[in-house]
């Protein structure tokens, strides 16, 4: 698996959601901040985006806006019209082709919003997605990022026209918007002159080799020389690159990766601790529960236990096999 997919479906929880809304008149609204991330798609009309530093950026027909740390922000027609909370604000789901329910309003004259919203653990978040700026605009382009136009083609349709199957094709179509956008922002970043953060790694063909090995095998017995053959290069030279990039040495981002891994599937299922073990590389329970606790304070199984004592207060929870079906921030207003 490739690093960003592997990062994604590591860090996210539950299951996306999404809705489309149709705002017209003068409209504002304040969305709370939510554990996870969202993204905005403007399918009609105009609005405007005012961060809460810096200057209100204005979004049009096919703009798509990422908010990778699910940070409280607003939309709005205008950059003077005063926001409202979002559960406060009225909402017409209806589709782009209708005029607003009890309105004559020309529906061409309204703004149709695609949103949607991931839920992700915030627990042990990895760097690739912590150093994202507080939000992505990727601005429609003809001829640029036909992939993620796509994506959102397709899952307008499918909001439009559910049938057999919905609730499996919107999961999906929302997982592959989610890295289509990063993977358009990351691209932009590659090409730029950043010369640290995750970004530059994986744009680098050295770091990017090692780290995809890392994360295609991480049971693997690795050492500094066996990554540094994947890559073709000497020892100091993959350290030396991988530590300016990543900010860690190779070694070191592998155990903190395995034991991230170890510490979802502690939660998430009912794997015994040797296979947990072997899956990060270790020969013994003994040997992975000794680096767990190193790693998190304390044993695996009582973390694990600590993990679904809390989910018991929530059925359904982060160790459940199936998680909670949370609302999505951008449905109702109404944060999980």
């Amino acid at each position: 698996m490739d690093v960003l997919s592997d990062v994604v479906t590591a860090m996210r929880t539950g299951r996306p959601h999404s809705s489309r809304t149709r705002k017209h008149g003068r409209w504002g609204i304040r969305f709370a901040p939510f554990a996870g991330a969202g993204f905005h798609v403007v399918l009609q009309g105009s609005c405007w985006l005012p961060p809460r530093n810096g200057e209100p950026v204005q979004l049009g027909v096919g703009d798509v806006v990422c908010l990778p740390h699910g940070r409280g922000h607003g939309l709005a027609d205008s950059p003077s019209t005063p926001l409202v909370d979002a559960g406060a604000a009225p909402e017409t789901g209806v589709p782009p082709s209708a005029p607003p329910a009890g309105s004559a309003a020309d529906p061409s004259a309204s703004t149709v919003l695609l949103c949607g919203a991931y839920f992700l653990d915030q627990a042990r978040p990895h760097p690739l997605l912590t150093e994202l700026p507080e939000f992505i605009h990727l601005p429609t382009r003809i001829g640029r990022q036909t992939a993620l136009r796509t994506a959102i083609d397709l899952l307008g349709t499918e909001l439009d026209q559910s049938g057999p199957g919905t609730d499996a094709v919107l999961a999906a179509l929302l997982d592959m918007l989610l890295l289509y956008a990063l993977r358009a922002w990351y691209a932009e970043q590659g090409g730029s002159d950043a010369s640290s953060g995750w970004a530059a790694a994986l744009a680098d063909p050295v770091v990017r080799t090692a780290l995809e090995h890392m994360h295609r095998d991480p049971s693997r017995k690795w050492t500094l020389a066996g990554l540094a053959r994947t890559a073709n290069v000497s020892r100091a030279t993959l350290a030396r690159r991988f530590t300016a990039l990543a900010g860690q040495p190779p070694l070191a981002y592998l155990t903190w990766w395995r034991m991230t891994c170890a510490a979802r599937r502690l939660r998430a299922t009912d794997a015994p601790l040797a296979a947990i073990a072997s899956s990060c590389g270790h020969s013994s329970e003994f040997a992975f529960a000794k680096a767990f606790k190193r790693e998190f304070g304390m044993a695996p199984g009582s973390y694990r236990q600590r993990g679904r004592a809390g989910a018991d207060a929530c059925p359904g929870g982060p160790h459940s096999a199936v998680p909670p079906a949370r609302p999505s921030p951008f449905d109702s207003g109404r944060l999980p």
